[in-house]
């Protein structure tokens, strides 16, 4: 354990450490499964630990106030919280330590709840002590903690809304309320995106192109609402407060600066190819197509229509439920009853969903009118031929458990929404996730369900998952209100955590500028003539990416240094592990902020069972985790290591984790000349969506590791340098 005594302040002067902790009960969520008191004892015995208390909710008013309280009474200059995730209530405790008179950023997390309690319930032996040991790596890390002051940057006063659909319209028109420059680019020649090819909206039954066109009307009358139709985005560069935005509109070239941007770029209809024989008759359409057509009055002379529920959806190509399928398909039913009221409507179906009450009411409207209902069984899914012109749909009936058939004249398949092309190039400019069905990813479902995790950055509609109209709307409005509420400060704060370079240090190889994502790192002549490195802190990020490769150990990222990192790994595991039958893997893990440890979070939320064998020290970035650390690991009483990122491709930090890929590939190369089993490193690429895989990759490891015995780390010849 770190027995550090003493450390510098801000202000240059020595102070002794008081580090206060508190642990949280979260009511049962942690409380229900940890011994929390037990916990809380054994923080009070950790070295420059001062205080230690239990909380039943630290996040509530009274939680707060006991924290502020503490550090006053016990001249607090450290605090460590042991809850939740610091993803989402970090910032809540930054701010309450400020409150009470100590730097924010000398506030640690021990994130004991979604990666230690939800995923351990069945296990309150093993689980507590995990708690312990999270507890007790994070006092290590508060004890180097250094205080910060964060840099102000100027929010230019605008704000960038991608696509012109309803949800588009809506946040561009609530954005523009506050007076400031609002730009809404679409990349159509026209506006209302998916609304253009509908027929009417439930459950009001109002027409489609009414809602547009009025909508298109409080557009062009706005005065400080510009609107770009038929205009691409080529790039997103800079950071919140500052976007710069290439466009292009039919090989003209402009650029636009923003503070903020909202993604609005909406969904397409999944196009059912191979299914129920689509494609092979125009009789056999989707429910968008039929919308069009009954816009259109192209659809005569109908006596039957078969509708079929889920088609791609739910264990066919893709595996969720889009939500609103079935309310279209009731919407649709009622429209071809208006239009010919003699006509049968069958609704064949995987269950019904409809949600809300005025959905509900629409249903009970369908079974009045005739519309009937008719439940499959998704293992003899309803097949649809062409029988001597004639559509024909083959069914068997669930409920009464026989062989039905059909010959009706329309065959409508209800298939789900999925992520448009122009959503995914937006996702991979604005260096933003998607989740497990390819729709962008909010940074909390339930805290900040309008939010990206970067900072700047918003969505709303069904770019962020299926959802009706009324939905979209007010995730519009929400979305509008996030992003314009920075513009009232009138500047930004850039988080703490930027590289910075020692020049004394420094070699002036240029690495750092090759590799940066961001363009941060320049190379300068000094006055005295030395070739140095410089790092413009308003562009860098704080991926580290530059510090971990760094070859003269020059480059530093503020808050997440190389001596805090190594104590952690070194109170991870105070002893090596046992061989034997009962031989239980100790486990690090190396994660990133945005993606991996997001993933290991909502295996928590998911209550996705693993061994507790795993201890994670975050990163901002994978690209962030130097070589050093995996072998100070296996040093430190690690039988493996794992090493986990966004995929390649989604790195928050453009292309960073390629980085991560280069130094895992050298790295297997250099265990592999020192006989080290390569069972004892992974690399797993894992997204924010992806907790059953971060679950099922430690189980996997688990296993593997259990089948190579503990390490032995004589057999490492490595010593790691000091940095």
């Amino acid at each position: 354990m770190n027995e550090q005594s003493a450390e510098k302040n801000d202000k240059g002067s020595k102070e002794e450490l008081r580090i206060g902790v508190f642990i949280c009960h979260c009511g049962a969520n942690i409380g229900g499964f940890l011994d929390v008191p037990g916990v809380a004892e054994y923080a009070g015995t950790l070295p420059n630990v001062i205080h230690s208390e239990h909380n039943l909710y630290s996040c509530a008013e009274d939680g707060l106030a006991s924290i502020k309280a503490a550090i006053k009474e016990y001249e607090l200059n450290r605090v460590v919280v042991a809850s939740c995730t610091p993803r989402t209530h970090e910032p809540l405790f930054r701010q309450c330590c400020e409150e009470g008179g100590v730097n924010k950023y000398l506030f640690e997390f021990a994130n004991i709840r979604d990666q230690c309690s939800w995923v351990h319930m069945n296990d309150w032996d093993r689980g507590t002590q995990k708690a312990k040991d999270l507890v007790r790596m994070a006092v290590a890390r508060a004890a180097l903690l250094e205080p910060q002051e964060e840099i102000e940057l100027a929010i230019h006063p605008a704000t960038m809304v991608v696509g012109g659909g309803v949800s588009g319209m809506t946040a561009a028109l609530s954005a523009s309320g506050t007076a400031i420059q609002v730009h809404l680019v679409e990349k159509e020649a026209a506006l209302g995106g998916m609304l253009r090819n509908l027929y009417n909206l439930f459950p009001e039954n109002r027409k489609a192109d009414e809602v547009i066109e009025d909508l298109k009307k409080r557009v062009e009358a706005t005065p400080n609402l510009t609107v770009h139709l038929g205009t691409s985005i080529k790039a997103i560069d800079g950071y919140y407060g500052n976007f710069d935005v290439s466009l292009d509109k039919s090989g003209d070239a402009s650029r636009i600066k923003v503070g903020t941007i909202i993604a609005a770029t909406g969904a397409d209809e999944y196009e059912p190819t191979g299914l129920y024989a689509y494609g092979s008759d125009p009789r056999i359409m989707t429910q968008k197509q039929l919308e069009t057509a009954l816009k259109e009055s192209k659809i005569k002379d109908i006596k039957e229509a078969v509708m079929i529920q889920c088609v791609g959806s739910r264990g066919q190509d893709l595996k969720y439920c889009s939500r609103v399928c079935c309310s279209t398909a009731i919407k649709n039913a009622l429209a071809i009853k208006e239009v010919f009221p003699e006509a049968k409507v069958e609704i064949l179906h995987n269950d019904i969903e409809v949600y809300g009450q005025r959905y509900e009411d629409n249903y009970h409207r369908a079974r009045e009118a005739g519309v009937r209902f008719k439940k499959y069984d998704p293992e003899k899914r309803p097949e649809v031929s062409i029988d001597s012109g004639n559509l024909k749909v083959s069914f068997h009936n669930q409920l009464m458990n026989r062989d039905m058939e059909y010959h009706p004249d329309l065959v409508i398949l209800s298939t789900p929404l999925v992520m448009n092309e122009g959503g995914r190039e937006t996702a991979k400019m604005l260096r933003t996730p998607l989740g497990g069905d390819k729709f962008m990813f909010e940074a909390h479902v339930k805290l900040r369900t309008v939010d990206f995790a970067t900072d700047g950055l918003y969505l709303c509609g069904t770019c962020h998952g299926p959802a009706d109209i009324t939905e979209s709307v007010a995730q519009a409005n929400a979305a509008a209100s996030h992003a314009v509420n920075p513009m009232t400060q009138e500047i930004v704060l850039t988080e703490a955590i930027t590289a910075s370079v020692d020049e004394e240090a420094c070699i002036g190889c240029g690495f750092c500028a090759d590799i940066c994502p961001y363009a941060a790192p320049k190379l300068v002549t000094r006055d005295d003539g030395k070739f140095v490195s410089r790092i413009n802190e308003a562009l860098c990020k704080g991926c580290g990416t530059c510090a971990a490769g760094c070859p003269s150990y020059a480059i530093t990222t503020r808050h997440y240094q190389n001596n805090q990192a190594m104590a952690m790994i070194h109170d991870a595991f105070p002893v090596p592990s046992q061989a034997g039958s009962d031989f239980e893997p100790q486990i690090i893990a190396f994660t990133c902020n945005w993606c991996s440890y997001a993933g290991a979070d909502l295996a928590g939320v998911s209550r996705f069972q693993y061994p507790p064998n795993i201890r994670i020290i975050r990163f901002m970035c994978s690209g962030r985790i130097d070589p050093m650390f995996v072998f100070e690991a296996l040093r430190s009483n690690a039988d493996a290591v794992l090493v986990s990122g966004c995929h390649i491709g989604d790195c928050h930090y453009i292309d960073a984790n390629y980085r991560t890929k280069e130094r895992f590939e050298s790295l297997k190369e250099v265990m592999a000349e020192l006989d080290i089993e390569p069972e004892r490193l992974r690399l797993a690429w894992i997204s924010a969506s992806e907790g059953g895989i971060f679950a099922e990759t430690i189980r996997t490891m688990v296993d593997e590791v259990k089948s190579v015995g503990p390490f032995d780390k004589n057999r490492l010849v490595y010593k790691a340098s000091e940095r």
